[in-house]
């Protein structure tokens, strides 16, 4: 079955911006690593993907999985990635993060844990 996932088209040009011109060296690094081209367990991963009201760095949206990459911006407004956090996840989605800090240093590390959740996901939907 179709679903938009509470796609935003009002977003459109707002995220394809953010893929274009302020991507960081975490999310270029785990893009092009990890999640690009279906290397992630065959699993289809979008990046900037508008979601309701927000624009979240990786989606997977066959299994409703939200890939989150934290900077710098994200320890200066903690309330507001708290309640973004809860919206998307009575929207149904489940989200997963990860430090710019993990993604540059600890790739590997950052991929068994993508594996993982992918499988979680995976059986929890059979």
């Amino acid at each position: 079955m179709f679903t938009h996932h509470n796609y935003n088209p009002n977003l459109k040009e707002y995220a394809r911006e953010l893929r274009s011109q302020t991507v960081s060296k975490a999310e270029k690094r785990i893009w092009k690593s990890i999640l690009a081209g279906k290397k992630l367990n065959g699993e289809r991963v979008l990046r900037q993907r508008p979601i309701d009201r927000f624009i979240v760095d990786f989606f997977i949206p066959e299994l409703k999985l939200i890939i989150e990459i934290d900077g710098n911006s994200h320890y200066r407004k903690p309330e507001y990635d708290f309640y973004r956090q809860e919206r998307l996840i009575k929207l149904g989605y489940t989200i997963i993060r990860f430090t710019e800090g993990q993604v540059i240093n600890q790739l590997d590390q950052v991929h068994q844990q993508l594996l993982h959740a992918i499988l979680c996901k995976r059986s929890e939907d059979k």
